[in-house]
């Protein structure tokens, strides 16, 4: 069975391996040793601070193999994007230009470069091993991250972000950068990802402030905005049925989407309920649920459970691997 619980200091060489395996897309895990030991640093705090106040800390959950004691994925959740280092995004707008004399109307998108100091929530950072692909696991992965976010709620924006990774083609290029932001920064695509880990400052010294209009770039590029990496579509596809939706935001880099939702009607967070266990044994139901440990220990995972009203039966398995007793409270969402 496979777990998802917070990271801890002693996942740092494990979860450092597996992030090297993640590709030049996953911008957000193109970090050093010593930044994720960082990041790790803040995550345990943010886990264990008693105030429920919004922050900008990072989240970071790990997906272990209970069989093997193996770290095969990872996610994250960042409360509070901007601050000091603000988040960037290019909206896409449409400028009219119009000439009654040649009887000519155009609508032309335009990239607006978009700055945000406060907010909103970003969940990103997931990662899981191509031989873990299937079988819920890409789920329990990105889902319980909501599972947690529905627990505490006032720990998170009102709206949360996701940004999706654009097109990146074998050899690491991107369309998208090659045609503008290449000419501006005069760094290969992965070199602007590992420095964009590291400080934001450059972008705000470097980027265009100026509009840019789309049909200005190569086809090549204008084809890939908006649009995301093969391995992302299944993810998309995920975000879409928790109720994301593309609003118009578009990665400064790569051009992928920036998927957005109100975080109170996000699916799993909106209809997820807690339950008493009231029993550990066999399991009547097929249903698959994402399960969780309600509270401050958290864990997660997913299978069928009995629910009745407001009590749980649990197989001993699922009840061994969220280290649950009965009178113990889950939280449970539909898979």
């Amino acid at each position: 069975m496979l777990r998802v619980r917070p990271a801890v200091d002693a996942d740092l060489d494990p979860l450092y391996a597996l992030i090297l395996r993640s590709d030049d897309g996953l911008t957000s895990l193109k970090i050093t040793r010593d930044q994720l030991h960082d990041r790790l640093e803040n995550s345990t705090f943010a886990f264990r601070r008693q105030s429920q106040k919004m922050t900008g800390l990072p989240y970071v959950f790990v997906m272990e193999d209970l069989t093997t004691g193996a770290v095969v994925g990872t996610s994250s959740i960042y409360s509070k994007v901007g601050g000091y280092e603000p988040f960037y995004a290019y909206q896409i707008e449409k400028s009219i230009h119009e000439s009654k004399e040649l009887g000519v109307y155009r609508e032309i998108d335009v990239l607006h470069l978009h700055k945000e100091h406060d907010g909103p929530t970003e969940i990103g950072s997931l990662f899981l091993l191509p031989e873990y692909w299937g079988k819920g696991n890409g789920k329990l992965l990105s889902l319980s991250r909501f599972l947690y976010m529905a627990e505490f709620p006032e720990r998170f924006d009102a709206i949360t972000i996701a940004e999706m990774r654009g097109v990146i083609d074998r050899q690491g290029r991107s369309p998208f950068w090659d045609a503008l932001g290449s000419h501006f920064f005069q760094i290969e695509f992965p070199r602007a990802v590992m420095l964009l880990t590291v400080s934001k400052n450059f972008v705000a010294d470097l980027m265009p402030t100026h509009p840019i209009y789309l049909p200005l770039l190569p086809q090549d590029a204008r084809d890939v905005v908006g649009q995301v990496h093969q391995d992302t579509r299944p993810a998309l596809a995920m975000l879409q049925k928790q109720g994301f939706s593309y609003q118009g935001f578009v990665d400064i880099f790569d051009g992928g989407p920036v998927m957005h939702a109100t975080t109170a009607e996000i699916a799993t967070i909106a209809n997820s309920r807690r339950y008493t266990v009231a029993g550990i044994g066999p399991v009547q139901s097929s249903t698959v649920q994402v399960v969780s440990r309600a509270g401050s220990q958290f864990s997660a995972v997913i299978g069928p459970l009995d629910l009745h009203e407001t009590e749980a039966t649990l197989s001993p398995e699922m009840a061994n691997a969220l280290n649950l007793r009965l009178g113990d409270v889950v939280r449970v969402a539909r898979a």
